[in-house]
């Protein structure tokens, strides 16, 4: 009898009953001591839709695609999926489309979840969001998908892939660190028992790296099942194994394909073995496709359905060997009092001899490797796995990991705290107990260059960090990440690291802030581009005040339509962001801006630049809010003493029509009276006054100017006339002339004495002066360097003004033989009460005095009162 024989024919009868305790799989009762509000969840979570690792397993970098091998076949390749296989080409643009949209219904379920106490059933709506964009995205795509071909995948779709089962990962995990940890109360030591399955139910309760350990391989496993749904219909219905090894036993010589080889006399599973000869070529290739469809059922953690397939193809012996490694338990000795009736045990009392030789078969050379790694994964053997699955994934070669991990463990504490003896395991097999860190390692020192160079993806990375709960070195990388240039973060994982930092600062968990800020600064220029203000806003309310700033007036630039500029700050104002700071900083950052090159200054004339007009539109930030009037004007004169500077009339002209009309009326309206208001918005008004006289009376001389050279009418031609006809046209003409003279000559008076007086307004400005401060008791910043630039600007304003419209007034007077004024303007410049002539440098008041002179001298030559200034002074 060989050693499978003998070890099939000492398993009890209920180790042929499926449906028991289970450490590997899913039908596992191994939560039995936690709640059973939180078994379901968990139970709920793991049956999701999920896809594998394997879309994102050919990605070299996330935003590349990797090469696959394309010769590498069998159903396994199936747990990644193959992009050498053929692809489909589909509109790229409705992906990222599709993913644009996720920014926002991520945003509407981070507002919907606002509390702490919220945090998992936001991450669970999340993962649903995610699904619902994914699934009409591929069926979408597969519509056009020819037969036999398997679809190449967008960058953007496999990160959204790997993105829903990072989710998953986080809360099956996050939700046992931050509910069943803390619930969990200081177990007792457990003394020595008989059940198996209570010595482990109390090990899961106790030990959450194991709990964590087990969440680990049922993610692994739920993401390859359902990304591999296709089933191997060909062994359904059968009830007979190896079907054409029997027919050619039964039927010598009558089989049409027939096998040369001498084949197996018996067939009992130990034959070809024994017998040292091979099963019909067909039931060969049968037994391998068979072996490797079983082992992707147990990779999927389906151990019921590996079972039923082996039973449907007549290999109830394969089916009961599954069922070897079932913990133990026998109810009958737990107190019972009523002693009439015996209970079923559970599970397979010999269960150390069955491990013995499962490892004896996981060693062995006589069997295809397929199934050795079949029983090496129930036996905790890793080579036997490794064998395998080496040349797949990474997510593969960690779940082997991890579940031997998990026997390693099981079978310690069973051994520790069961009053049976058992018998001795290999050395090898206890060495092979790992942490998660060296796990990790390993992987990245693989020498299968797919599955290292898979270890550095972005997905993986935090995947490893997230298992490990190492959030500050996560935080380290995904900083080197922001900062470095190899790993390039597309749009989406930009959208998830933000809400991964708004997780872990929701659930209270310590990590670099100032690296999360970096996090969310860098998605929220991602969504500066997009333009969604109400996403700008409240994101970057999620950032420390200064970054705030500077992010959203950054956001503000980039807006140029009224209406969408109020939406702004109202959906600033709404998420708390402080929008009168923002604002103000927005105008004073754009009034500060240079030109790029050397653009000469537009003249009094001549046309704004770009920057000019981009400087002016800027203040609109400030009408909008009542509140913020005294801010404008501060702003607008600011922006005014600029332009005057640089002679831009034009330009101050347009900054003024900024200022609504209504806001004085505002201002007086918001303090209530003239007293209550600051010294700021004080001064503010005089210079907003102090502007509007100026400019009011450069435009009279404008249209002065105007009128004096274009609008005098011209004197009919000289002809030379030769009838009757043509004089009395002629005299005609000159009537009409005469007549247009003497109205030209009337509005020209009254344009002129209008025009003097805008003028004299500038230079006869009330208190104390054209842009002079009046003296106030309210208290002035006189430190502040807004103040001091302000004072000096204005000082210099004075020098510049006041004898430019000295000289009109002197042209003026002089143009319409109005001398005797100009004599009168000098009593003006000479006054000690405002002592204009204090801001004319000695040359230009000296050529201002002369021209004065030349007046008086004409009208001595005209015989008039050349002293008619004094005169009229007195």
């Amino acid at each position: 009898m060989s050693y499978l024989e003998r070890s099939m024919h000492m398993l009890d009868e209920s180790a042929a009953q499926p449906y028991r305790l289970m450490v590997g799989s899913k039908e596992s009762n191994r939560y039995n001591s936690l709640q059973q509000q939180q078994q379901a969840h968990d139970q709920q979570q793991f049956s999701l839709s999920m896809m594998g690792d394997s879309v994102l397993d050919s990605v070299q970098d996330v935003s590349m695609l990797r090469t696959v091998d394309s010769e590498r076949g069998g159903p396994l390749s199936g747990s990644q999926m193959s992009l050498a296989a053929g692809t489909v080409s589909y509109s790229n643009v409705n992906v990222r489309e599709s993913t644009k949209q996720l920014c926002e219904e991520f945003l509407h379920v981070v507002q919907r979840h606002k509390n702490a106490s919220d945090v998992f059933e936001a991450t669970d709506e999340l993962i649903r969001t995610l699904e619902e964009t994914l699934v009409p995205m591929n069926n979408a795509a597969k519509q056009l998908l020819p037969a036999g071909r398997e679809r190449h995948l967008h960058a953007e779709e496999m990160w959204l892939n790997a993105e829903r089962d990072t989710w998953r990962l986080m809360v099956c995990l996050y939700r046992d660190r931050l509910v069943t940890q803390k619930q969990d109360n200081e177990m007792d030591d457990l003394p020595l028992v008989n059940s198996e399955q209570t010595i482990i139910s109390h090990l899961y309760g106790g030990n959450a790296n194991l709990r964590e350990y087990q969440m680990i391989v049922d993610w692994l496993e739920q993401m390859t099942l359902h990304q591999n749904q296709t089933e191997l219909n060909h062994y359904m219905g059968r009830t007979v194994a190896w079907e054409n090894t029997l027919h050619q036993l039964l039927e010598v010589g009558q089989t049409a394909f027939g096998s040369g080889r001498p084949l197996v006399k018996s067939l009992d599973p130990d034959a070809p073995i024994r017998e040292k000869r091979p099963l019909h070529d067909l039931d060969v290739e049968d037994q391998m496709q068979l072996a490797k469809r079983v082992f992707l059922d147990i990779r999927q953690g389906r151990l019921k359905e590996a079972q039923i397939k082996c039973e449907n193809y007549g290999q109830a012996w394969k089916a009961a060997l599954l069922e070897g490694w079932r913990l133990h338990h026998d109810p009958n000795y737990e107190g019972k009092t009523d002693f009439a009736t015996r209970e079923s045990i559970e599970g397979n009392p010999r269960r150390d001899l069955w491990k013995k030789f499962a490892w004896q078969m996981a060693e062995s050379r006589m069997l295809d490797p397929y199934t050795k790694a079949t029983i090496g994964s129930l036996c905790g053997h890793l080579d036997s796995m490794v064998e395998v699955l080496s040349e797949h994934s990474w997510n593969d070669m960690l779940w082997a990991y991890v579940k031997i991990q998990i026997d390693i463990r099981v079978e310690s504490e069973i051994r520790s705290h069961c009053i049976k003896s058992y018998l001795p395991m290999p050395d090898r097999y206890w060495n092979g107990k790992k942490s998660l860190e060296q796990i990790f390692d390993a992987l990245e020192a693989h020498k299968n260059v797919r599955i290292c160079t898979a270890a550095k993806d972005v997905d993986k990375v935090i995947q490893k960090y997230i298992m490990l709960d190492d959030i500050p070195e996560l935080m380290r990388i995904v900083d080197g990440w922001l900062e470095g240039t190899e790993v390039v973060l597309i749009p989406q994982m930009l959208r998830f690291l933000t809400h991964f930092v708004l997780f872990l600062r929701q659930i209270g968990k310590t990590f670099q802030e100032d690296i999360g800020d970096r996090v969310i600064k860098r998605y929220v220029e991602y969504l500066i581009t997009l333009g969604a203000s109400h996403m700008v806003a409240f994101y970057t309310a999620a950032l420390p005040p200064n970054m705030q700033l500077l992010l959203y007036s950054r956001f503000l630039d980039t807006i140029t339509d009224s209406l969408q500029r109020k939406q702004a700050l109202e959906d600033a104002y709404n998420f708390g962001l402080d929008v009168p700071t923002i604002t103000v900083y927005t105008v004073e950052r754009c009034r500060l801006m240079e030109p790029e090159n050397d653009e000469s200054a537009p003249t009094a004339s001549g046309t704004l630049t770009e920057l000019d007009e981009r400087k002016i539109f800027s203040l609109e930030w400030l009408t909008f809010y009542p509140e913020q009037r005294g801010e404008l004007l501060w702003q607008t004169n600011t922006l005014i003493r600029y332009f005057l500077a640089r002679r831009s009339i034009e330009a101050a002209r347009k900054t003024f029509a900024v200022i609504p009309a209504d806001t004085m009326e505002l201002i007086f309206t918001h303090y209530g009276s003239k007293d209550d208001i600051p010294c700021r918005e004080e001064v503010s008004i005089r210079e907003y006054l102090c502007y509007q006289t100026y400019l009011a009376a450069i435009q009279g001389y404008n249209d002065w100017s105007h009128l004096f050279y274009n609008g005098r009418p011209k004197p009919p031609p000289v002809v030379k006339i030769s009838n009757f006809t043509e004089r009395v046209t002629s005299e005609h003409r000159e009537e009409t002339y005469r007549k247009e003279l003497s109205s030209w000559e009337e509005r020209i008076g009254d344009v002129t004495t209008l025009t003097r007086d805008l003028l004299y307004n500038v230079l006869l400005f009330p208190e104390a002066g054209w842009l002079v401060d009046t003296d106030t008791m309210k208290p002035m910043p006189e430190d502040d360097e807004d103040w001091q630039n302000r004072a000096v600007q204005m000082e210099n304003l004075r020098k510049l003004c006041i004898p430019e419209i000295v000289l009109l007034l002197h042209q003026l007077h002089t143009l319409t033989d109005r001398h005797s004024e100009n004599l009168l303007l000098a009593d003006v410049l000479s006054s000690e009460s405002r002592k204009l002539y204090s801001v004319f440098p000695k040359h230009k008041l000296a050529e201002t005095l002369t021209k004065i002179a030349e007046s008086s001298l004409t009208l001595m030559n005209n015989r008039k009162d050349p002293f008619v200034g004094d005169g009229a002074k007195k």
